[in-house]
This record gives C-alpha cells, sequence and structure tokens, in this order.
C-alpha cells in the first residue's frame, strides 16, 4: 500500500488532502509542525509528502522538504498553498517538488499528477498547473473518481460509528471532516454537508447519533439511528492528530 505523509498546521487543510488520497487506497499520515514530520517521515518512509509552504518549526515548507530529501527521505514531494508565488515555485524546485498547487487541491490534478508520476525521479522538474496536459483534467478520470467514491461509500461511516461506539468526538470529527472534502469535489454535496455538522457537533463533545444515521442512509448502510448525546467529559477534543498524541505518550514511555 502506498502512504503519504500531510504537513499542515490547519486539521482542516490537512483532511482535504488526506481524505482524496485515501479514497483511491493511500495509508496517510498527518503532521502539525516540522518535528512530528520529521519522526513520522523517519517511521514510516512515505511515498509521498503534501507540505504547506508554511509549516510551524520549520523555516518554510520548502526548506523541510529540503532537510527530508537530505536525510534520506525518497518520497515524491508536492506543496500546496493558496497563493503560489514565483518565489514559492522556485524555492519547492529547489527542493525538488513535483509541482507546487493552489489550495484548496483539485481531486482530479491531484490525483491524476501523484497516479501518473509516481514511478518518476523525485527530483524531477517541477510542472506548473498551467503546463499540466489536458489528460490530467480530462472528464474520464473524474468518472473513474467518482466510481471509485462510490464503491467506497458504503464503508466510509464505519470510522465515524467506531468513534461513536467508543464516546470519542475526536475520531468522529476527524473521520466526517475526511470524507466531507472528497463527497464536495465529486458531486455530492448533501453527504458533505452532513459530514461538516457531524465533525462541527463532535468538536463541541456530542454525539449526533441522528446524523450519523442519515448519512449511512445516504450510503446505503443499515444502521439504527440514535438519540443525540453528549460525548463522555474525559473524551474532550483536544491536540492537533492523533497520531502527535500517540507520539507523545510513546516519548513519556
Amino acid at each position: 500500500m502506498l502512504t503519504a505523509l500531510v504537513v499542515d498546521e490547519s486539521p482542516a487543510a490537512r483532511r482535504q488532502v488526506t481524505g482524496l488520497l485515501e479514497l483511491t487506497g493511500w495509508l496517510v499520515h498527518e503532521a502539525a509542525d516540522a518535528e512530528d514530520a520529521h519522526w513520522l517521515a523517519a517511521s514510516t518512509r512515505p511515498d509521498l509528502v503534501v507540505t504547506a509552504a508554511t509549516v510551524p518549526g520549520a523555516r518554510s515548507g520548502s526548506f523541510l522538504l529540503g532537510e527530508l530529501r537530505a536525510t534520506g527521505s525518497t518520497a515524491r514531494f508536492l506543496m500546496v498553498t493558496p497563493s503560489p508565488t514565483p518565489e514559492l515555485r522556485a524555492a519547492a524546485t529547489a527542493a525538488g517538488a513535483l509541482a507546487c498547487l493552489s489550495a484548496p487541491v483539485d481531486v482530479t490534478l491531484l490525483l491524476d499528477l501523484v497516479g501518473r508520476r509516481s514511478t518518476e525521479p523525485a527530483a524531477e522538474a517541477m510542472t506548473d498547473v498551467v503546463d499540466l496536459p489536458d489528460a490530467d483534467l480530462d472528464a474520464d478520470l473524474m468518472a473513474r473518481l467518482r466510481e471509485v467514491y462510490a464503491d467506497a461509500l458504503p464503508t466510509r461511516p464505519d470510522a465515524i460509528t467506531a468513534g461513536l461506539r467508543t464516546g470519542d468526538p475526536r475520531a468522529v470529527a476527524h473521520a466526517a471532516q475526511t470524507l466531507a472534502g472528497p463527497s464536495g469535489q465529486l458531486g455530492h454535496p448533501q453527504v458533505a454537508d452532513v459530514c461538516q455538522a457531524i465533525a462541527a457537533e463532535a468538536r463541541r463533545g456530542i454525539m449526533a447519533h441522528r446524523l450519523v444515521a442519515e448519512l449511512a442512509g445516504m450510503a446505503g448502510v443499515d444502521r439504527r439511528s440514535g438519540d443525540r448525546r453528549t460525548a463522555r467529559p474525559d473524551a474532550a477534543f483536544s491536540g492537533p492528530d492523533r497520531r502527535l498524541a500517540a507520539r507523545r505518550s510513546e516519548r513519556a514511555d
């Protein structure tokens, strides 16, 4: 299984990219800062690293990519930023990035770019969005992605319901937000809206059983609905990422 590392201070920005990659079978790890990015890159050896232009604990996202390459990473690199300036693109090029993409990332562009170039040398010259061939944005790819999404959708609520069963609002919010991104981009705005609502409730510590039952119905899953309940106080939503918490617990041991 291909693995990816998504580095961004914003949980929402990370999950937007994570959801797109997980949709097509990638195993994705997330980091909110440079320290955790280095640790995860060393421990998981990802095939792809997607970073923001600005990363806490690093001089820049491109500087982080350069550090990862210097420490032996053979991953393909991508940078994502709301405003790709010539300076950012030049810095990404120097770090060996495959492309510098505008955020939010277009689903067809990201997945086709990664898929078509996954076997090319990591130090390939950066490709700008305007230079990509029309095939990278063709309707056939979107149709294939929608088929993958439709096939995977019935299993996607499982992570959300698992969080409900364990009383973990943080896991519920993460899983719902991850599903919301590709749902919206692949033509399922109602699914995206329900996922956003589930995530918003979970961040308040509320388990939205009714909304999860509604989502299960949309996904074609038979699930008994329940009343909305307040989560356990000891399961409060905190911290940027479960993996980060696990790492810090590991350090404490």
